[in-house]
């Protein structure tokens, strides 16, 4: 008869866990693939800034000749000369002007268009949200170009900066999926709550939910925003007749010859910086925005 000896530990020692051979070392090798891949994709990302900054500076000899990265001497006198040439002040305006209207728009529409489709039935409605859907994958780009001019044209608005407006705010799908995200976050009771106290549903629309969907509008409007500001070839096709319509865009492609036909590439980057800075500053005023959705999507 064989005996089974028993090996008991003494009391109060705890078994140890056997470790993974190089899981400490693992883990040191997967942070720092993990880090120098983010310092790879910003290197990349920062590079053009910085040669657009660094071209900024330098002299159009020193541009063409392909030199150094860095300028022998910081040529300040090319913002004043990019201001003075493309006509900035008179530009920046028409920019800002398309770009606010265009993003007052998309917002109006597209949040309204986000609200009924999340809260109401009706018929056709799949059918809307795939077409919606479709318009974000499906880039039709230049093919629609003619018939949106014939349109503005039968419309009276070729000649004016609403038709690249009203074009603009059509292309809203993006922002429809956003804000429709956005609104499924918001209790339906506040609805139920509003109809039951007599409130119809548009007063229901801006005076309830609207507010609630601040952060979302922050957020859809900052890249409405961006997208209106960089946009070139509709408002060099509506402005081909009246210069004085031309946006930034288009008035910096103007700085690329000068009066006796010779590049000027230098003074476009100098451009290209200027026209950075209301991009920047949407940043900064929306960047609240940012943070209030960035903590409200972690609970405690």
């Amino acid at each position: 008869m064989n005996e089974h000896v028993i090996s008991k530990q003494p009391a109060g020692l705890k078994q140890s866990v056997p470790r993974e051979p190089g899981g400490h070392a693992g883990r040191i090798a997967v942070r720092t693939v993990m880090w120098l891949f983010l310092l790879a994709t910003a290197l990349l990302t920062l590079f053009p800034l910085l040669m657009t900054l660094a071209g900024s500076l330098k002299t159009g000899a020193e541009m063409m000749t392909g030199g150094s990265l860095l300028p022998a001497k910081l040529q300040f006198a090319n913002y004043a000369e990019a201001w003075k040439q493309a006509n900035f002040a008179r530009y920046t305006w028409n920019s800002a002007f398309m770009s606010v209207m265009v993003t007052v728009g998309t917002l109006l529409v597209a949040s309204m268009a986000a609200y009924v489709v999340d809260r109401r039935e009706f018929p056709g409605k799949r059918i809307y949200v795939t077409v919606q859907a479709s318009m974000m994958f499906i880039s039709v780009g230049a093919i629609v170009l003619r018939p949106q001019f014939d349109l503005m044209v039968a419309l009276h608005l070729n000649t004016t900066l609403w038709g690249v407006i009203l074009i603009l705010v059509s292309a809203h799908s993006s922002t429809f999926f956003m804000l429709q995200g956005f609104f499924k976050a918001i209790p339906r009771e506040l609805d139920e709550a509003a109809m039951v106290d007599g409130s119809g549903f548009f007063r229901t629309f801006f005076r309830i939910i609207l507010p609630l969907l601040t952060p979302g509008l922050g957020v859809a409007g900052l890249f409405a925003f961006r997208h209106s500001w960089n946009e070139y070839i509709l408002p060099l096709v509506f402005t081909m007749t009246n210069p004085k319509l031309q946006t930034l865009t288009v008035g910096l492609a103007n700085l690329r010859y000068g009066s006796s036909a010779a590049m000027q590439i230098h003074l476009m980057m100098a451009g290209a910086c200027l026209s950075i800075l209301p991009m920047l500053l949407a940043y900064i005023l929306a960047n609240k925005t940012f943070i209030q959705v960035t903590a409200g999507s972690v609970k405690g």
